[in-house]
């Protein structure tokens, strides 16, 4: 089969090469699946580099995210679900980035029927991550305010509607004016450009003075410290990644003398401390999905040939939404 290889590590446009390899076979609790459309994600392009703590052995197939057909079966998963239309995160090295991935029985669930295959491709992981960071880590009430870093990149714009399906009121931060808009969109009650605007200002006079009640951030860098300057009273900012480049230092005294938490999110550790409630959270973004309550902003469906340049872009940050890969023609 045609598939994308990462044979050594560095930026993904420098390093993918598409190469025909052998259709894996899954092994037992591991099921074979169809691949119908990839969602990228920024842990592709870290991955890649070899920054992601997961570092599978090369060459190895990239994408860890997929909407498909399971098509094959190993021992210990029920042969009933072949043919089942399924998302979820393959297991390495064979990812999505081809014709075929491999994929562990517990990491596969029913794909939204409302969703097409790029929307249902494009729901699990940034969802899972908004709902866990939102609604596990920070606990967001109705009423409270949220402020929403990156509101027009691929998780945060799932933050947006997460936040507005919890009945909070949303301020998002994009980085372009060509963002502002679709931010809006999403149901942000305030936008804010940071290219042009100054932040803490903006956040001050919306919230009369009194900052925000939950910050929901996957850049890091100075959008964290700018969120912590208006962090509100017994605030919580959930620190999701570090997009933005820079892991930042926080001043523990400032949390103190603010009286506020900083709550960390690995969503990955949750498939291993708690797969329960990571089924539990499909469901309740499934009945969303099915109210109309969140639905994926699928930005561009990519070419099986475009995919290192999309993860290129990603990587640079010059993406709205998600990107999603076709499969191989």
């Amino acid at each position: 089969m045609l598939a994308w290889q990462v044979p050594s590590n560095g930026e993904p446009a420098e390093v993918m090469t598409l190469a025909e390899i052998p259709v894996p076979a899954p092994g037992p609790g591991e099921a074979l699946v169809e691949v119908w459309s990839t969602a990228l994600n920024f842990p592709d392009v870290l991955m890649a580099r070899g920054q992601y703590q997961e570092r599978p052995p090369m060459p190895y197939t990239p994408g860890i995210e997929l909407c498909g057909m399971i098509v094959a079966v190993g021992v210990g998963v029920e042969r009933t679900r072949v043919g089942e239309r399924v998302i979820g995160t393959p297991t390495m090295p064979h990812g999505s980035l081809a014709r075929y991935a491999v994929v562990a029985a517990a990491d596969l669930f029913t794909a939204p029927p409302g969703l097409d295959d790029a929307g249902a491709s494009a729901m699990h992981i940034a969802y899972q991550t908004g709902w866990f960071g939102l609604y596990r880590r920070a606990a967001l009430r109705v009423g409270e305010t949220l402020l929403v870093n990156a509101a027009a990149g691929g998780v945060g714009s799932a933050a947006v509607q997460l936040g507005r399906a919890a009945g909070a009121r949303v301020i998002g931060v994009v980085g372009s004016a060509a963002k502002v808009e679709v931010a809006r969109s999403l149901g942000a009650d305030l936008v804010i450009d940071r290219s042009s605007q100054d932040v803490v200002q903006a956040i001050t006079s919306f919230t009369h003075g009194r900052g925000v009640d939950v910050v929901f951030d996957p850049v890091g860098g100075n959008a964290y410290t700018t969120a912590a300057k208006v962090i509100a009273f017994e605030g919580r900012i959930v620190v999701v990644g570090f997009a933005g480049g820079d892991v930042t230092q926080v001043a523990l005294n400032h949390a103190l003398v603010k009286n506020y938490s900083i709550l960390g999110l690995h969503w990955g550790l949750y498939r291993q401390k708690d797969p329960k409630l990571v089924r539990r959270a499909h469901d309740d973004l499934c009945n969303l999905v099915e109210a109309g309550g969140v639905k994926p902003l699928v930005s561009e469906r990519l070419a099986f040939e475009e995919a290192a340049h999309g993860l290129a872009r990603l990587a640079k940050g010059d993406t709205i939404g998600r990107l999603t890969v076709l499969p191989p023609s």
